[in-house]
């Protein structure tokens, strides 16, 4: 058996009983049954997992359960559109913009599922796996680690095997894959594909332009929040961040996912854009340019074009631009009472903000606001 990938890969089979097992014993799954499953006996829970034998059942009878859950109690609405563009018979690598630590790929995996499409590997970094608890649970659901934290030679070698990894899984037909289109999730709510992400992928591949990347079926997709998981907490980072060098709090990236859950979110939508073609990655190929980086420049280009263009624009983004620049350029794409619900909840958001409390409060803004300017860029290209 191939164990090259042992260290990153999601777990065969064969290998998840002993992992409900694992967890079932763990002493914090008491507390994750009474999350999941709230005034039920955890014992109920433990036999769900205990019969687990595939990763599939795991999904199934876990992970659709707790996405359920989340749907109901923090998404009014629920929404995609583009699904007739995924060809069930190919595996994409997928690529999204980064709202959300685990919602992204989690609610990507619940519309794969409901729609008898077959659901993807999912690239998680190494920073948010920090128990065996969790490690059992999340490569139970088809997570692959992305090795971060390490120094620059190791981080070089884990680079190429996770390549090699996503070469092999998209390019020989045995799964797709999620990754987000940058490192860390958008602050801002500028969403940019990352250049070293693409030439991360080239690594696993000594061919031209052309074949390195045709065969990977990039597929973009936009995905929109009404209501920004984490927002204020992003929002102060932003803020900190400019005036210095900024440290994570222990478990930090515990209680952004954590919140990223609890918050309510009101509408979430996911547009699946068209793939990028063939043919599209062929007339990059051919750019008369002899360096090597504006290929990579284009392409991440194009799928942030693509990204940025289907991007769901809500009520608030529109709100949060005309606030932003003192104007009302934008309300006829909204009305009155949505302005004053929207209003009350920056003010509520910032009611504990004492410094800088401005400076965060246009950061805020920021948020909801920049996805309206970068879908305009996108769409007069």
């Amino acid at each position: 058996m191939n164990t090259e990938f042992d260290d990153i890969r999601p777990y065969f089979d064969s290998e998840i009983s002993a992992a409900m097992q694992r967890i079932c014993k763990d002493r914090a799954f008491p507390e994750v049954a009474h999350f999941i499953m709230p005034g039920s006996d955890e014992n109920f829970l433990r036999s769900i997992l205990l019969s687990c034998s595939s990763v599939d059942d795991f999904q199934k009878n876990v992970m659709v359960r707790v996405v359920d859950k989340v749907i109901a109690e923090t998404i009014d609405k629920f929404t995609f559109d583009g699904l007739e563009n995924v060809d069930c018979s190919k595996r994409y690598l997928f690529i999204t913009n980064h709202r959300d630590i685990v919602l992204d790929p989690a609610l990507l995996q619940y519309i794969l599922y409901k729609n008898n499409i077959p659901t993807t590997e999912i690239a998680v970094g190494d920073n948010l796996i920090t128990t065996s608890f969790i490690e059992d649970i999340v490569r139970s659901n088809k997570m692959i680690k992305v090795v971060r934290n390490s120094n620059p030679r190791e981080f070089l070698v884990h680079s190429a095997k996770l390549s090699k990894f996503v070469r092999q899984s998209v390019s020989e037909g045995r799964s797709s894959i999620w990754i987000a289109q940058r490192n860390g999730r958008t602050k801002d709510g500028i969403d940019v594909t990352e250049q070293g992400l693409l030439k991360m992928f080239s690594m696993s591949s000594k061919a031209d332009f052309f074949e390195s990347f045709a065969p990977l079926n990039i597929f973009p997709i936009a995905l929109s929040y009404e209501f920004e998981p984490c927002d204020i907490m992003k929002a102060l980072e932003l803020y900190i961040s400019r005036n210095q060098k900024y440290i994570k709090a222990p478990d930090e990236d515990l209680n952004s996912i954590l919140q990223g859950i609890m918050q309510y979110k009101g509408s979430v939508h996911y547009q699946f854009c068209k793939p990028i073609s063939r043919e599209e990655v062929e007339e990059i190929s051919l750019h008369n340019s002899s360096d090597k980086n504006e290929r990579y420049k284009m392409l991440a280009n194009l799928i942030t074009k693509r990204i940025n263009a289907a991007y769901k624009l809500f009520p608030n983004n529109y709100i949060a631009a005309d606030i932003l620049n003192g104007n009302n350029l934008y309300a006829d794409n909204y009305t009155a009472a949505e302005r004053e619900k929207f209003e009350d909840y920056l003010q509520f958001k910032l009611a504990d903000v004492e410094e800088g409390r401005e400076e965060v409060r246009r950061i805020f803004l920021g948020i909801y606001a920049n996805p309206v300017e970068t879908k305009k860029s996108a769409t007069n290209l």
